[in-house]
């Protein structure tokens, strides 16, 4: 990938050690609201985690056992910085096109612990986004564990994860999120499970049209980048993780869709880059 000469997002805090300093500049402050995500992972739904602390989030696999986030490298922090920057450009000119103003999220990249208005979040939890305070958090020994454990390598394949997490953000602008939590009282408790599923496939799908258009836009991918992506959205298929950390499958306690359907809704957004395809609610076959 090639991200060396992205434009770098100002929006990137650090924090290291439970202490957060600024990396450039820096808009906003460390609050948050965090998901507790191994409840989510154990098939709590995550949608009702949203109701409870105000926020949806993406965690770290089942059974996963980040080690406590060492420092945070220099090139690490400039690629997660340069990654945003790339989806800052590409939302905003895609938002312009429908008369709209995008907001640009902030990412906090922290090792160990963050502290959020909700408490702390650890390596453990894995990345996510809290609509709550518009901010992504990312520890980056997630990364590690992605390729030591599920063999999901590659500087394309970790902008995936960043675009996926983005997505959520789109989703919570364009008032999707909102429009499925109001469903929450309306539908069975199986029916609100399949929408929280749809919800991150359709962040999928928005991760792929991201990378669509910056890729027709600055050339920013190279050879084997597309099969690292799409590595990368296997591995982290509900059904492949249960698989390897309990042994079997439980469809019904999926929260993020199996890794045919990440596969092909990530596929989708990346061949048509056509945000209108994206209807994943509407979606017959996920």
């Amino acid at each position: 990938m090639r991200w060396q000469q992205s434009r770098r997002s100002e929006n990137v805090e650090v924090q290291q050690g439970g202490r957060g300093f600024s990396r450039g500049p820096v808009i906003g402050g460390a609050a948050a609201i965090i998901i507790v995500v191994i409840g989510l992972l154990l098939g709590a739904d995550p949608l009702s985690l949203l109701q409870t602390v105000g926020g949806a989030g993406d965690g770290a696999p089942i059974g996963t056992e980040l080690q406590p986030g060492g420092a945070i490298d220099q090139e690490g922090a400039d690629f997660v910085s340069a990654v945003l920057g790339e989806t800052e450009d590409v939302w905003k000119e895609l938002f312009a096109q429908r008369g709209q103003t995008y907001q640009q999220p902030h990412l906090v990249l922290f090792s160990g612990v963050a502290q959020s208005a909700c408490g702390m979040a650890d390596a453990a939890t894995g990345p996510f986004y809290c609509p709550g305070d518009a901010k992504v958090y990312l520890d980056m020994s997630f990364f590690d564990e992605l390729e030591r454990r599920f063999g999901a390598s590659g500087d394309f394949a970790r902008a995936y994860v960043i675009a996926h997490e983005i997505g959520h953000h789109v989703q919570n602008q364009l008032g999707i999120m909102a429009k499925v939590e109001r469903l929450r009282g309306s539908v069975s408790e199986s029916e609100y499970k399949q929408l929280s599923v749809r919800l991150e496939l359709q962040a999928d799908f928005l991760a792929g049209v991201w990378a669509h258009h910056a890729h027709q836009s600055r050339q920013i991918l190279e050879a084997g980048d597309v099969e690292e992506g799409l590595n990368a959205a296997s591995a982290i298929g509900d059904d492949r993780m249960q698989k390897q950390t309990q042994g079997y499958v439980v469809p019904d306690a999926f929260t993020h869709g199996s890794s045919a359907q990440r596969v092909r809704w990530f596929k989708k957004g990346l061949e048509t880059g056509d945000l209108q395809q994206g209807d994943t609610f509407s979606a017959e076959q996920l």
